[in-house]
């Protein structure tokens, strides 16, 4: 029996997830996003060719692959419309691409509302990255959204987002103290946005049933990471979805009973991108080596990540709450010049040792790392693609990442090249 995968990341997101859901991929009969939205950024390296995608799901470039953007997705049409743009020639999107007619829609007056909102909390800002998603998943929760399905008559579709974009220019002047957007003008740019787009409009809960009946794979793509959920996650410097791998049915239209694995992804060290705690930061000059040599910059946002040491606290949280059955360790590689390694095994907090990163920000802040210390392996792993050929050193990292986990490596990740993995178990045909 084909299996059916969710890939998520355990971490604050970067983990790289892209080329492990590319890699599988190869595999699987289809690739389904279930939440975020062009506020991904996953980074595809094949032949030290680079792709990098937003919304499109990370299987586009197999043939033999369908890719679906789920209703749990907040979807910016002239974001879909400039990724289309980029892989043109590449791939034929049209015929490899379905969304859900369920997807709520992004509104030029989302984006002024979301960067309204940044600049008003001045340095308590979350850093987003200002592109309306938050905006559309409150819309979305309050039951006043657009959503594709809208479309379909364009009278109403004309009167909903009059009412709308009335409501939230309300909030732009009267609040943030912003410039109006007209309503008409938005109107106009997404009907037309829409009929260039509404090829790929289908039911994807249906379509991807039909996949399923027909015990073929499919692959679950998460974007950003575990301790960025709404809900489980550092809050409120988080995201505004859930990235828990259970949240793969409901942004897909799938039951649970469906998803077969849940395989986490994650580096072999700790980054985040924007504000909020993060206790194993490292600000020395190895966290500037880290950043360097792991090119840790945001793909969506071109900020510079804040690398830190391993955190098992964090991982435990992600594994209870996503049910993480494998892991697949990242950017090894990175740390192969380090003379030594540390592994954060559990926080002091208020004096005492706790195991599992606390659900509440406030004591999250608080928490002071306890390290365990490994020698490096000071010597190559980048581009290996054979377990028995990594170095003594670096084995016994992993293992100690899987004792203090509890959890097995199933896949370890030497380059950013898709060729370069290392693949302990076959997770789609087990």
């Amino acid at each position: 029996m084909a299996n059916n995968i969710v890939v998520i990341g355990t971490q604050w997101g970067d983990e790289g997830k892209g080329k492990i859901v590319d890699l599988l991929a190869t595999h699987c009969k289809a690739v389904a996003r279930f939440q975020g939205g062009h506020n991904a950024g996953h980074t595809l390296v094949l032949d030290g060719k680079k792709t990098v995608l937003h919304l499109i799901p990370s299987g586009i470039l197999h043939d033999q692959t369908s890719c679906f953007i789920g209703n749990g997705v907040v979807l910016s049409i002239p974001a879909l419309e400039k990724e289309i743009s980029e892989l043109s020639g590449v791939v034929d999107i049209f015929a490899k691409l379905r969304i859900s007619n369920a997807c709520a829609l992004i509104l030029p007056t989302h984006i002024a509302l979301d960067h309204a909102r940044e600049k008003r909390r001045g340095d308590r800002a979350i850093g987003t990255t200002g592109r309306g998603i938050g905006p559309a998943y409150e819309d979305k929760v309050s039951r006043r959204a657009i959503k594709i399905s809208d479309c379909l008559d364009e009278k109403k579709l004309k009167e909903k987002i009059e009412r709308l974009v009335s409501y939230h220019n309300f909030l732009l002047e009267n609040y943030y103290d912003s410039s109006p957007l007209n309503a008409l003008d938005i109107y106009e740019e997404l009907i037309q946005g829409y009929h260039r787009i509404k090829a790929m409009v289908d039911d994807v809960s249906i379509a991807l049933a039909s996949i399923n009946q027909n015990n073929e794979s499919i692959l679950f793509e998460g974007a950003q990471g575990a301790m960025l959920d709404i809900d489980h996650g550092t809050y409120p410097y988080v995201t505004s979805s859930n990235t828990a791998a259970g949240n793969a049915a409901t942004g897909t239209g799938l039951g649970p009973r469906d998803i077969h694995h849940v395989l986490g992804i994650a580096k072999a060290y700790t980054t985040r991108v924007g504000g909020g705690p993060f206790p194993t930061e490292i600000f020395d000059n190895v966290g500037e080596t880290i950043a360097q040599i792991g090119n840790e910059v945001g793909t969506s946002t071109g900020r510079a990540r804040r690398c830190g040491w391993f955190d098992v606290p964090v991982m435990r949280r992600a594994i209870i709450n996503s049910s993480v059955d494998s892991l697949c360790i990242t950017k090894l590689d990175v740390l192969d010049t380090l003379k030594e390694i540390k592994i954060c095994v559990a926080y002091e907090l208020n004096g005492k040792r706790i195991e599992i990163a606390p659900n509440n920000s406030d004591d999250f802040s608080r928490c002071q790392p306890i390290y365990e210390t490994f020698e490096g392996w000071m010597s190559q792993t980048e581009a290996v693609q054979e377990h028995k050929l990594l170095p003594e050193k670096a084995l016994f990292y992993l293992s100690a990442i899987e004792k203090l986990l509890g959890v097995k490596i199933d896949m370890i990740s030497t380059s950013p090249d898709r060729n370069d993995t290392i693949i302990l178990k076959d997770l789609i045909n087990d």
